[in-house]
């Protein structure tokens, strides 16, 4: 954990950011993070290598099934839903990430994404893991 990481009981607050992130209610929520509307999740080279290794299968293989490029950069590939789209590594029937151990970057910093820094209330409505600072 970073200086800039207070812990206190269950609860981080990353300086900067008027919410705090309790881990724990990651266990009993559905994936929201990991399900919604389309978007990306970028992958660096060395994330594409650990998850390569973690799936026991050839990076190219890995580009070639689970990434597609956007601009520059790789990103995972999204499933359609009913309505939404779901990261392709998220398991449905257990809820959680299949890659969690080798999770992008991306994914590890969630909730204290700079663009959640001036919209608290958002990410409260999409994380059941947040609770709101006192101004």
């Amino acid at each position: 954990m970073s200086e800039s990481m207070i812990k206190e009981k269950n609860f981080i607050q990353k300086e900067g950011f008027n919410f705090k992130f309790n881990p724990e209610a990651c266990i009993e929520c559905p994936g929201r993070c990991c399900n919604g509307k389309s978007g990306n999740i970028s992958v660096n080279s060395k994330e594409i290598e650990a998850i390569s290794k973690f799936l026991e299968i050839d990076v190219s293989k890995f580009i070639g099934e689970y990434l597609i490029k956007v601009s520059y950069k790789f990103s995972i590939k999204e499933i359609k839903t009913n309505k939404n789209y779901a990261c392709i590594f998220f398991d449905k029937k257990k809820n959680k990430c299949s890659i969690y151990p080798v999770r992008p970057n991306q994914c590890r910093t969630f909730p204290f994404w700079s663009y959640f820094k001036d919209k608290p209330k958002e990410v409260a409505r999409q994380c059941p893991g947040i609770s709101l600072c006192e101004k």
